[in-house]
């Protein structure tokens, strides 16, 4: 879906990006992480064709940015950080205006349809200028899922959102993403976002890639288990757990299991079995955050040198 191979950028003779390397595949969902000023942004404006890039490689959905841009933002549903919109509309007539760049159908209902999905049933008439923030990233969200992409690239796409509802929005993602045709590139700070929902991850630091690779063995680390603490809104009807999952304890609204480690996969196949079974989970914690850990290990000066192929 997604390759970058040693990307240089300048931007009036500063050096933005001096060797990026990514690589997103059919079915990921791909945390992009890194400090602010780490060129996370720069990547993706190049990787659409935005950005002129001076050296490196990119192929998206099979297609050169530099040449075939319009092309590629027909395929690809996008949400930047600030998602600007005419506030004096309503989010249906909104989406309907914006789904005519696609060309694509976007009739009332399918407007209707796709607010649901996001969770703004019934709030499509009602004027943009009266949305919360919370409401507005769900919007966005609607806007990149629109032109129905095969790639779908979200930065913090759960800002302003309650724990509610940034599971809500996982559970769209990870919908999304199951079929194994198309991917998801996410840049957020929000390691959590990424414990839940990504399998492989990409940390940048300084213009440079510093580590990509799978996040179940990361989280691992030759472990052969990882333990979570879940919150949850209310008991489950049944307290039946996965294969490879077992729970070890609860306190409270509070339920400890440990989860065992599943090759190229990410935690979120799990969380995907317990919303299927009915389980009301608003919050996940890893028990120990080794992606925290390694994290700031990563874009911390002692670790510049640090790389990882895939």
């Amino acid at each position: 879906m997604i390759t970058i191979k040693g990307l240089h950028v300048s931007i009036e003779g500063r050096d933005i990006l001096k060797g990026i390397d990514l690589h997103v595949r059919p079915g990921d969902i791909y945390g992009l992480l890194g400090p602010n000023g780490a060129g996370k942004s720069t990547t993706i404006f190049a990787l659409l064709g935005l950005r002129e890039y001076e050296s490196g490689h990119i192929s998206v959905l099979g297609y050169d940015p530099k040449n075939h841009g319009a092309i590629l933002r027909r395929s690809i549903g996008v949400m930047p950080e600030h998602a600007g919109f005419y506030d004096w509309m309503t989010a249906t007539a909104y989406l309907r205006w914006y789904g005519r760049f696609y060309q694509c159908p976007s009739t009332s209902s399918k407007v209707e349809e796709l607010l649901e999905k996001v969770g703004l049933k019934g709030e499509g008439q009602i004027p943009i200028s009266g949305y919360s923030r919370g409401m507005k990233q769900r919007l966005a969200i609607a806007r990149a899922l629109l032109p129905r992409p095969r790639l779908l690239i979200l930065d913090e796409p759960t800002n302003g959102l309650d724990p509610k509802g940034r599971r809500e929005i996982h559970d769209l993602l990870t919908d999304y993403a199951r079929d194994g045709s198309t991917a998801v590139l996410l840049s957020t700070h929000l390691l959590d976002d990424v414990d839940r929902l990504c399998n492989r991850i990409g940390i940048m630091d300084q213009g440079c890639s510093r580590y990509e690779g799978s996040l179940m063995d990361l989280l691992t680390q030759g472990k052969g288990s990882v333990r979570y603490r879940l919150h949850l809104e209310s008991e489950p009807d049944a307290v039946v757990m996965p294969a490879g999952m077992d729970l070890l304890g609860r306190d409270g609204d509070w339920w400890q299991v440990e989860i065992q480690l599943k090759a190229s996969e990410g935690p979120s196949s799990y969380w995907r079995e317990l919303w299927r079974r009915g389980w009301p989970i608003l919050e996940i914690r890893s028990e120990v955050s080794s992606l925290e850990s390694f994290y700031l290990d990563t874009v911390a000066p002692s670790h510049l040198q640090l790389r990882e192929t895939v």
